[in-house]
């Protein structure tokens, strides 16, 4: 397969444009950025999902004011080489919160087989770890990346791309949260 080189004048507008189908054939010729190069706060935002029920569902999700708040980023570290950590933060009640600890590092894409930036959410405790989240990241542009998330209890149910972007680094990674499963191996995920 031949894969694209980033596009210098892709921007986020033109990926809030795209449909599902548009956004899934994006991703499988996009490339992963490495685990070195997903360093601080990426701003996040939904695009076109699955249906309308998925749209609403993901919308309230993160945009629900009361909890988790308003869904402002994802935010990574590499902690060697290959792996690394995460954190997504939300705006609530005018303070920003971190949730939803993850664990990050390259592996094959459920899609494609090719590389994707992984986030891992199952190795740590928390709602997103409960419900099997894995999300997949391939850069679009400079500091532009199409983020692919899943979750579910069935292989069919974590096959259901829930797309979203990210653009940055915006801000600096600001603290680990979260405790890492002792006896969780990401590469279960």
């Amino acid at each position: 397969m031949n894969i694209s080189s980033i596009s210098p004048s892709l921007s986020e507008s033109d990926l809030l444009a795209m449909s599902l189908k548009e956004l899934m054939a994006l991703f499988a010729k996009s490339a992963a950025p490495t685990v070195q190069q997903m360093n601080g706060e990426f701003a996040a935002r939904l695009l076109a999902q699955p249906g309308k029920v998925a749209q609403f569902i993901g919308d309230i999700t993160v945009n629900n004011p009361l909890m988790p708040g308003r869904w402002l980023c994802k935010a990574f570290r590499p902690t060697s080489d290959d792996r690394g950590r995460g954190y997504n933060a939300f705006g609530h009640f005018g303070r920003q919160v971190q949730r939803y600890p993850m664990e990050t590092l390259s592996a094959p894409s459920r899609y494609d087989g090719r590389p994707a930036y992984t986030l891992v959410y199952a190795s740590f405790r928390s709602m997103c770890g409960a419900v099997n989240m894995v999300d997949e990241v391939r850069q679009v542009a400079p500091n532009l990346y199409l983020g692919i998330g899943t979750w579910g209890f069935t292989d069919a149910q974590r096959r259901v791309p829930l797309p979203f972007v990210l653009r940055g680094p915006m801000a600096p990674y600001a603290r680990d949260i979260g405790t890492h499963k002792k006896t969780f191996d990401v590469r279960q995920a």
